[in-house]
């Protein structure tokens, strides 16, 4: 199989619903599948799915598991020989996805593989990312932005230390040199851990410049650092800082 498209989702139905639209060219391609992880979600998901989508694969969780465990169990059982992570809050296009796949064809020292993200007003969103430290994380909270600015080469591609999960390609045999996500990290900088992970194993994360999906980012944490959510979150960045001997 060509390509494993992984998606989780929690009560997220009226993304999840624009998701799957974009992505006709693929659930229709014999080549490549789908695969859903559903968070236990009580939105009416789970009835949407059967009814509309039958011929996609799903994993229906009774509870919450977070991020990083349930995208896992979406690579346990992928087939592609290249994988597709996705947000239920994205709108991908075919032309993109092909050519980050063209990409890691051509560009065999490159681990995983992103495009330029943008909101649903066209605004570029700031998904290529330095190291998550604390300063980082405070300048965020109080609305400050990053500093830290990447700019293309002059074929277009950015190579940050890491991309946001919302949107990463890899080929199946990465998972095999560096592990699955830490499914230790609820939610939170497992996208990070998951990038330099694949670095130090010495391999390259390229961004496509030059090709965009739409990513409606929701920002829970910024909101409400200290909801439930947001003190996961936390609990999170202090493992991850533990784990990498590293706070800024």
């Amino acid at each position: 199989m060509r390509l494993s498209i992984i998606i989780i989702t929690y009560n997220g139905l009226g993304f999840l619903t624009r998701c799957l639209a974009s992505l006709h060219d693929f659930i229709d391609d014999p080549s490549c599948e789908v695969i859903i992880i559903d968070n236990g979600s009580t939105d009416g998901t789970l009835d949407f799915l059967h009814e509309n989508y039958p011929q996609l694969q799903l994993i229906a969780n009774s509870e919450n598991r977070g991020v990083a465990p349930a995208r896992n169990q979406g690579i346990a059982v992928a087939k592609g020989e290249k994988l597709l992570l996705l947000d239920n809050d994205t709108e991908a296009t075919t032309t993109a996805i092909n050519a980050m796949s063209q990409h890691l064809d051509t560009h065999h020292d490159v681990g995983l593989c992103s495009c330029r993200l943008v909101d649903k007003e066209g605004l570029p969103q700031d998904s290529c990312k330095p190291y998550p430290g604390l300063m980082i994380k405070l300048r965020n909270v109080l609305g400050i932005g990053n500093k830290t600015k990447y700019e293309p080469n002059e074929e277009g591609i950015i190579e940050p230390l890491y991309v946001i999960g919302a949107c990463q390609m890899f080929p199946r045999a990465i998972v095999d040199k560096v592990g699955m996500l830490d499914d230790r990290i609820f939610y939170g900088p497992e996208d990070a851990d998951w990038c330099i992970r694949i670095k130090k194993a010495g391999y390259h994360i390229h961004c496509l410049n030059n090709h965009t999906i739409l990513h409606d980012y929701r920002r829970t944490t910024k909101r409400r650092p200290f909801s439930p959510l947001g003190r996961l979150h936390i609990k999170a960045l202090i493992y991850f800082y533990w784990k990498h001997k590293r706070l800024f």
